[in-house]
């Protein structure tokens, strides 16, 4: 079982039960008290449970989905070396498309002055950010938007995105694992994301370490339509070894 589908079940326990022990997961799983431990200690680092003396509750996890300005705030070092390592990537004078998430919000200002890409976007903040550069051609994709996000969902998005083939998506997500590949809590959103994974020659996923193992409600990707995810070191090996087994290349920034 990989760890992060154990890390699930334990998850989906503690909510059932309102408590987890260390011993019984051990003998339930066929695990080392040591490995339920380390289980215990990532979903708190996510944020899904609270370690107590010999186990661990759950976090209510039943919260407004946060905003991007919240998100941003969050870990802007980490997106920085993310969206960075990122450039890399991108190839000189070709079509880009990009998500309305944080971590592919700080490509932004990592642009150059003189970048001469074709950029789509469902995101309203990068397109005004973007707009004005002279060496860009910049395509906003219309629709609902969605105040949570400032992005552009539904319909009209999707559509759009049937007729264009770009060279690189890339992508963030709010969740990510082995099992279940790349998740968010939005329907209109997922579509989105699923039509730009479609359109793209090239996908990249832009995620912080914490995104992973965090199954949300709406599949938009499999790990196996993802030809790159882009994380940070804090990501442990196993995990690594686990998504890299689903099939992208994964690297750390």
């Amino acid at each position: 079982m990989y760890a992060t589908e154990r890390q699930q079940r334990i998850l989906a326990q503690a909510r059932d039960d309102g408590r987890v022990e260390v011993a019984a997961l051990a003998e339930d799983l066929s695990v080392t008290p040591e490995t339920i431990r380390r289980d215990l200690t990532a979903l708190e680092q996510r944020g899904s449970v609270r370690r107590v003396h010999g186990g661990a509750i759950p976090v209510e996890r039943l919260v407004a989905e946060p905003t991007l300005a919240s998100r941003s705030a969050h870990l802007p070092d980490v997106k920085r070396r993310i969206a960075a390592r990122i450039m890399d990537e991108l190839p000189a004078g070709g079509t880009i498309l990009l998500d309305a998430g944080s971590t592919t919000h700080a490509l932004i200002d990592l642009l150059p002055d003189d970048a001469t890409f074709t950029i789509l976007t469902n995101s309203i903040p990068a397109a005004a950010a973007l707009a004005g550069r002279p060496g860009l051609t910049l395509y906003v994709l219309g629709g609902r938007v969605r105040g949570v996000t400032a992005a552009a969902v539904g319909d009209w998005a999707s559509a759009a995105l049937k007729g264009v083939v770009v060279d690189v998506a890339v992508i963030g997500t709010n969740g990510i694992s082995a099992a279940r590949g790349l998740t968010t809590p939005d329907q209109a959103e997922a579509e989105v994301k699923r039509a730009m994974v479609t359109s793209a020659r090239r996908v990249i996923v832009a995620t912080d370490s914490t995104k992973a193992g965090d199954d949300h409600l709406h599949r938009f990707a499999s790990l196996a339509e993802v030809d790159l995810v882009v994380t940070d070191a804090d990501l442990s090996e196993d995990v690594l070894d686990e998504l890299r087994e689903a099939g992208p290349e994964v690297v750390t920034a």
